[in-house]
């Protein structure tokens, strides 16, 4: 719940920011002057780029949040197993050796989008955000496909477990 009024108050003050950003935009148009009239423009594109990418991250995590709930009912959410130090944080080794039998479980199974929501979180505890949200894109796509083999079958970046 913390993480969701976090990312509440940040959407919030983004859109703020993006209204501000915006409204300096339109005044620099409205001055007419090529210069201020350029500068509106490019301006009023910051704002235009920042909603779409706030949109694109919401929509993933909507996606994201949808696959947990449907894996949670279902009962196979992974299990922290993980050792962590005495200040709380994951130990590497253990991140490490989860991570290494999620990626044999998603490459035994490379059509089935559990697979690949687990190592996307074994990615993240492995603190491998890239790879992980790579990872979780390619579970949403194969639930969104259905998990059919001939778009599982398609090469693309994600396609490997490994990253590499």
């Amino acid at each position: 719940m913390r993480a969701k009024i976090t990312y509440l108050v940040t959407a919030a003050v983004l859109v703020f920011y993006f209204g501000l950003v915006g409204s300096r935009g339109l005044l620099l148009i409205k001055h007419g002057t090529l210069l201020t009239v350029t500068f509106g423009v490019a301006v009023l594109i910051l704002p235009v780029i920042g909603i779409w990418f706030l949109w694109k991250n919401t929509q993933f995590v909507r996606r994201a949040n949808a696959l947990a709930t449907e894996l949670d009912a279902e009962g196979g959410l992974p299990v922290d197993e993980l050792v962590r130090t005495p200040a709380g944080r994951i130990d590497r080794d253990s991140a490490d050796a989860v991570f290494e039998r999620r990626r044999e479980e998603t490459e035994d199974s490379p059509d089935d989008w559990r697979c690949w929501f687990r190592l996307a979180v074994a990615y993240q505890d492995a603190r491998d955000t890239p790879r992980a949200r790579k990872a979780m894109q390619r579970a949403i796509a194969l639930h969104t496909t259905g998990s059919s083999p001939s778009v599982a079958s398609s090469s693309s970046a994600t396609s490997s477990p490994s990253g590499d």
